[in-house]
Parts: C-alpha cells; sequence; structure tokens
C-alpha cells in the first residue's frame, strides 16, 4: 500500500477518534463508533483499490519505457551493422580494383618486356645495316676518288666554292631588284608623307613690320607727348630707342624700330602715359622700366603656353625665356615664335609617320631656332644652329635633341634620325609661300651692323638705328664725352659707316650728349 494512502487514512482514523469522543462526550459513543468503523473500512478498501490502480499504471509505464529503450537500442545496432556492412562492401570492392590492377600492371609489364626485346633486336639490325652503308658509301667515295683524281675534301670545296658563286649571283640579282622597286617608290613616299604633314597643318603667314601705329583719343594729345620744346618725345625715344613720327596722320602716331620688343615697350609706355596724364621725362622713364619688367613677364608667359600648347614637358626655365622671346624676333620676314611653332608641329606628325619619337621631335623643332635670339653681343658671332645646340646641352637636354639643333643647316653631322626630320621641316616652314622675305633679314642685318659700328667707340651708352637704317642715333656718357668729343664722335662713326659698309642713299649719324642736375630737397 502506497505511503500516502496509510497517511490519509491515519488523519482519518484521528478524525474519526477525535469525533468519537465528542460523541461519548454527548452520549451518542456507541453510535459514533460503529459509523467510524464502517466509515474507516470503506476509506481502507478504497485505499487499497487506488495503490493497485497506482501500482498498475507504474508498472505499465515501466514496461513501456523499457520497450522504448530496447527499440532504440535495436535501431543503433541495425545502424552499426549497416555500417559494418558497408565497410566490407567497400572493402571488398577495394580487394577486387586492386587485385584487376595488379593483373593489368603485370599485363603491361609483360607487354613492356616484349617490345624492349623487339626494340633491341631492331637497334642491332640497323645498327648492322649502318655498317654496311658506311661500308659501302667509303667503296663509292674511293672509286669517285680514283675517278676524278680528287679527294673527298678537294670535292666539297670545290663544291662549296660553285654554291657560294650561284648564291652570290642570285643574292644580287635579287638587290638589285630590290633597289630599283625601293627607288621607285621611295620619293613617291616621302613625298606622300610631307603632304600629309603639311595637309594636317595649318598655321597662318605670319610677317612682321618694322612700324606700329598707336591711335589716339584726339590730335590734343600729340603736344603732350611732344613736350616743351621737344623734350618729351626726346626722352621717350632715348629710353627706348624706338623714333616716334608724329605728323599730319590724324588721331595716329607711328613708331618706326626694327627690333619688335623696343617697339612693343614703347607702344605700352606711350599707352600708359596718355592714360594717366602725366607726361614728363622722369615719368617717362619710370614708365620704360616698369613696361620692360612686364615685357619680361610677358615673355615668360608667352614661352610657358607655348610649351603647354605643344605638349612639351621638364623644359628648363631659362629655355621657356628663351622661346618666349621668339615672339619678338623675325626671321626672313617671319615670326621666330610662329614659325617654331609650326616647325615643331610638322616634326611632331612626320615623327609619328615614320615610327619615331613625336614628342622628341617636337622639342627639336621648337627649340631649332633658339640661337637665334642671343643674350649678349659675342653670341652674334657663332651661328645659330651651334649657339643654340650648346644652349640645349648646358640645361640638360636629350643628346638627339641638341644633335639635331645644331644639325638643322649642317653645321655638325647628323646622328640621329630626327635630325634630318627637323631640317627637313625647317625647310618646310620656310618654304611655304609668303612665309618669308630675303629683303627684310639682311635689312635688319644692316641695322644691326650699324648699331655695332657705335658701340666700337669709347663713351658710347646707347645707339639706335632709327628712320629704316637712314639715321643713326648714338647716346653717349656726358661724363666721358665733350661737347667737342661728340662732333668728332659723330665725324668718326660716319667715316667708319662709309668705309665698312654697303648701303643705299645716306646715312644721318646724330650724337646727343645730356648732362643732368639732380638735387633732393629735404
Amino acid at each position: 500500500m502506497d505511503i500516502t494512502t496509510i497517511a490519509i487514512a491515519l488523519v482519518v482514523g484521528l478524525g474519526i477518534g477525535f469525533a468519537i469522543a465528542k460523541l461519548l462526550e454527548k452520549g451518542q459513543a456507541s453510535k459514533t463508533i460503529a459509523a467510524a468503523k464502517k466509515e474507516s473500512a470503506a476509506i481502507l478498501k478504497d485505499a487499497r483499490a487506488e495503490g493497485e490502480n497506482i501500482k498498475k499504471e507504474k508498472i505499465y509505464q515501466a514496461k513501456e519505457k523499457f520497450l522504448e529503450l530496447k527499440a532504440e537500442h535495436e535501431k543503433v545496432i541495425l545502424s552499426k551493422d549497416k555500417k559494418i556492412t558497408e565497410a566490407e562492401k567497400r572493402t571488398r570492392d577495394k580487394e577486387s580494383q586492386v587485385s584487376s590492377e595488379l593483373a593489368r600492371n603485370k599485363k603491361l609489364n609483360e607487354e613492356l618486356e616484349k617490345q624492349l626485346e623487339e626494340i633491341a633486336s631492331k637497334r642491332e639490325f640497323f645498327e648492322r645495316k649502318q655498317g654496311e652503308l658506311e661500308k659501302l658509301h667509303n667503296s663509292q667515295v674511293q672509286q669517285l676518288e680514283v675517278i676524278s683524281g680528287l679527294s673527298a675534301e678537294e670535292a666539297k670545296g670545290q663544291l662549296l666554292e660553285s654554291l657560294k658563286e650561284t648564291a652570290k649571283t642570285d643574292a644580287m640579282a635579287y638587290l638589285q631588284t630590290t633597289l630599283e622597286e625601293t627607288k621607285m617608290t621611295a620619293q613617291q613616299e616621302a613625298k606622300k608623307i610631307i603632304v600629309n604633314t603639311i595637309q594636317r597643318i595649318g598655321t597662318e603667314e605670319a610677317i612682321e613690320n618694322c612700324v606700329s601705329v598707336f591711335n589716339l583719343e584726339s590730335d590734343d594729345v600729340k603736344g603732350r607727348i611732344i613736350g616743351r620744346e621737344g623734350r618729351n618725345i626726346r626722352a621717350l625715344e632715348a629710353a627706348t630707342g624706338v623714333e616716334i613720327i608724329v605728323d599730319d596722320t590724324p588721331e595716329a602716331i607711328i613708331l618706326s624700330c626694327f627690333d619688335s620688343v623696343r617697339r612693343e615697350v614703347a607702344r605700352l609706355s606711350l599707352h600708359k602715359l596718355v592714360t594717366d596724364g602725366r607726361i614728363h621725362p622722369a615719368r617717362i622713364e619710370e614708365i620704360v622700366r616698369k613696361t620692360e619688367k612686364q615685357i619680361e613677364q610677358e615673355i615668360v608667359e608667352v614661352g610657358k603656353r607655348t610649351v603647354i600648347d605643344l605638349g612639351i614637358h621638364g623644359l628648363h626655365p631659362e629655355l621657356i625665356r628663351t622661346v618666349g622671346r621668339m615672339k619678338y624676333r623675325s626671321s626672313y620676314g617671319q615670326n621666330l615664335l610662329q614659325h617654331s611653332r609650326e616647325v615643331a608641329k610638322l616634326c611632331g606628325v612626320m615623327a609619328a609617320e615614320l615610327g619615331l619619337n613625336p614628342k622628341l621631335a617636337k622639342r627639336a623643332g621648337l627649340l631649332h631656332d633658339i640661337g637665334k635670339v642671343p643674350n649678349t653681343e659675342t653670341e652674334l658671332e657663332t651661328p645659330h644652329a651651334i649657339l643654340g645646340m650648346q644652349w640645349a646641352e648646358k640645361y640638360g637636354e636629350k643628346p638627339d635633341v641638341c644633335n639635331a639643333i645644331g644639325a638643322h643647316h649642317d653645321e655638325i653631322e647628323m646622328k640621329s634620325l630626327i635630325a634630318p626630320v627637323v631640317q627637313v621641316c625647317d625647310a618646310i616652314s620656310g618654304a611655304r609661300p609668303g612665309a618669308r622675305r630675303q629683303v627684310l633679314d639682311s635689312y635688319i642685318q644692316r641695322l644691326k651692323d650699324l648699331e655695332e659700328i657705335a658701340f666700337g667707340f669709347g663713351g658710347v651708352q646707347k645707339a639706335y638705328a632709327i628712320q629704316a637704317g637712314r639715321e643713326l642715333r648714338v647716346i653717349v656718357e656726358s661724363e666721358k664725352v665733350s661737347d667737342e668729343k661728340a662732333a668728332q664722335l659723330s665725324f668718326e662713326i660716319s667715316q667708319k659707316i662709309q668705309t665698312d659698309m654697303t648701303y643705299p642713299g645716306q646715312v644721318k649719324v646724330t650724337v646727343i650728349r645730356e648732362t643732368r642736375s639732380v638735387n633732393v630737397a629735404k
């Protein structure tokens, strides 16, 4: 019987006892006892029945649990048996596979041994045949030597000589045919490349003049530019080296000078003076100095823009400045910068057509005439091609570029393929109709010669050839040249010009001596 049932029975018994005691106290003890016994017997019976039911249920649950565990155990055993069976099957398969491989290898080894035996027998056969052939060849060679009276080496030599002669004849015929075909097509191909190059480059024809026209708002400004007794115009001419012609032309002043840099300085200075309104000698000199600095800056900017437009990188700053100065220089009437830009573009296109380096060719084309803008008088004596090559070497240009610059007029030997390209493109640019004027170059040279003669005398500070070379104005230092010496210097210069130069008409020599006294009021 379950402990819970017993406890319940005890509790019920105690309750009944307490109840019987109470009944006894009231006089009903007998009846209560009988009822209690009956009730306790019923409770015990129910407790026993309930205990039996609980016992049966627990036994049933235990059986179910046992059956469940037994089923799981059987399942595990079956799984292990299945795996063992599969492993055994794989083992049997591998054993059968190994057996078949061993059998096949054994068969292959047998076939290989058989083939090796066949090869050995064939080798013996071939060696025997080769020996027989060598004997037969030697006997035939001996017979030929006997018949021809020559040894084998002598016969071989004669055969080689005959083959050489035949090959030489064939090669010469082929070479002659190739050369004739090349001559027929080379000129045509060269013309085609040059024409294509010229067609792809379009550059305007730039002709430099020696005269600039400065426009005025009214003719009243002319008097202020001339100044009292002409002092303003004399100061401007002395500071710039440009002849200023004030005539009856309405609202215009003519600036005459072969040097375009001086002419531009004079034009800009005159524009600033007229705009500002203060025109006097001291102001003129100040404005001219500022304008010269401005022109120098503009020269550098022009050089930078040029190399950027052409896609040239890494050029030395001094070479960039030289390229900018070419804007104010003419060669045979053709603007030197426009000519150099055109040559650079032509070189780039032609180098690309010929399979050369177009960037290197552009570089050489742009720099080929830098020697035409020398910095000092002594550099004028050096040919411009050699001077340009020296500058390029000095500022770190590549040997091919330096050689192309120096060889474009055949002063030195050409050592690279870029050199003839630059020479041809230079000729193409200068040969265009209207590109150059031969007279202008000789005219500019005559003006330079006039100024150089003046600088050859002591005490000369500045010298300007004006009026298209018909007048030479010489400014001397007042401390070194007296008034009497100025007249003598004018005569000596005129005699030197008359003796050393050839020129049309006559040349007027004007020597200017100026004394200045400057004091400062404090």
